[in-house]
Formats: structure tokens, sequence, C-alpha cells
């Protein structure tokens, strides 16, 4: 099993794969040791049944930690319309569902937040993000599991802090996504990882130039990860690496391993 070393902390790092990839990578998954988040999407998901969830669960007997990430294509947690908000819920209970069968650690949810949609209104946003986030909170707390709400298009933490403090549970926190950060943010690493550093549950761990979302290996594009480890040391999250390809995996754990032995 694909482990290293933070500090005192020792992490399993989670290669991120769709689900409906799994078969296509299950080869090099299970023969490297690696732990997983599987990515559940919207397109497919009605017709996953539980006895496939099931399937899926024996079929990785490499005994992998795993996460999961949770549809997010058109649903708006914290949605003022409240049919809207409805089947963001009905969505989100099922991956809750899936997540009875497979444990995970953490399942990571999108926001919603856009500011130009909500016109800065963070308190509309997170009305209707309570009335989402609590309930499913209360189930996820009851199987074991951890929420991680994921910066998208924030260009600042406010709106995800105003959340998890608003929630005051020990399992509901933050993803911080390197790549949306790097797109997005108008706020200097250290000042967003000193605000939002003890609610970070996992970590979405890609690069880019701060053009596109790439998904380009760790080191690959320009983000400062030295930083970021540095200031995370001892933390204990989940690191997910969101390559999109076998050899950018390779890479990025290789790199992984690199910035974390400094």
């Amino acid at each position: 099993m694909v482990t290293v070393q933070n500090g005192f902390t020792e992490i399993r790092p989670h290669v991120h794969v769709p689900y409906d990839s799994l078969k296509k990578y299950l080869t090099f998954i299970k023969a490297e040791g690696l732990s997983l988040e599987i990515y559940f999407g919207s397109k497919k998901f009605d017709r996953l049944t539980k006895n496939d969830i099931v399937a899926l669960k024996k079929s990785l007997d490499h005994n992998p930690e795993l996460s999961i990430h949770a549809p997010f294509m058109d649903l708006s947690p914290g949605a003022v319309d409240p049919k809207v908000r409805d089947i963001t819920m009905k969505r989100f209970s099922a991956v809750l569902d899936f997540a009875e069968i497979l444990k995970p650690r953490v399942i990571v949810f999108h926001s919603g937040y856009d500011r130009w949609k909500y016109d800065n209104r963070v308190d509309i946003w997170l009305e209707g993000s309570l009335k989402t986030w609590r309930p499913l909170n209360k189930r996820a707390a009851d199987i074991g599991i951890t929420i991680a709400i994921e910066n998208i298009f924030e260009d600042e933490p406010e709106n995800l802090l105003l959340l998890a403090k608003e929630m005051k549970s020990k399992n509901f926190g933050l993803c911080f996504d390197t790549g949306h950060f790097n797109l997005f943010s108008k706020c200097p690493l250290p000042e967003w990882i000193g605000l939002t550093k003890q609610y970070i549950a996992e970590l979405h761990l890609h690069d880019n130039l701060r053009h596109a979302d790439h998904h380009l290996a760790i080191g690959e594009g320009d983000f400062d990860f030295q930083t970021l480890f540095t200031a995370l040391e001892g933390v204990d999250c989940v690191y997910t690496l969101e390559a999109h390809t076998i050899r950018e995996a390779k890479m990025s754990l290789d790199r992984l391993k690199f910035f974390l032995k400094k």
C-alpha cells in the first residue's frame, strides 16, 4: 500500500477515478496499491444499483482507503428555489446510500456558490446551504463519514468559512482544490490556508498555468505546492491526486513524495 509521510502523519494518497473508468484502471490501481477517490457522475447515476456498489466494494480487494466525489453538474445545495434544492438533496442522499456500503473516509461535494450568480449575497446562499447540509451531515455523522465542501469559483474563502462555522460539526469541513485556487483566487495562498486550515479534510492536488482547469500533474504548472505542504504539515487530511492519465498520476505521486520529504 502506497504511503508517504507529512511530518508525523502517515498519508495514503488517493487517486481520483470516475466510476465508469474503474475497470479500465483497476489492474494499475491494484498493482500500485493505490487508495481511491471514486467520482460518481450525474449522467449514469440513476442506473447504478445497490448490487453494483456491493460488486465494486468486492472488486477493491487490495484494502484501499476510499473517498467519494459526489455528482455536481446542475446541482445547487444553496439554491433559492426549493424544488432545485430538493432534487439536490435527493441526489446527495443517494450518494450517502452508496457510502453506507463503501465506507469512505470523506465525501467531497461542490459548494454551488458563484458570487456573480448570487450577486455577492453570501447570506442568501448560506441560508439555502444550511437547509441542505444540516440533515445530510447528521446522516453522514451517523455513518462515520466526513463531508468536505470544495472550492470552485471562490476568489476568497469567506463563504466556505461561514458555512463551516455555522455547521459547527467535527465531521463537516472543506476540500482545498489547488487547481481551482490557482485559477480563481484573489487571496494569497498563505492567507487562504491560514483562515481555513482547521477545517481542511481533503486536498485535491493538480496543477495549471492559470488560464484553464487542465488538471496537470503536480509541478507541471505554477501552483506553489511547497508553501501548501509546509503550511499543512501534520494536518490529518486526505491527499487526492486529480490526474487524468496513468502517466500524470505516477508523476504526481513521485512529486508528492519529493515535496513531503523536504
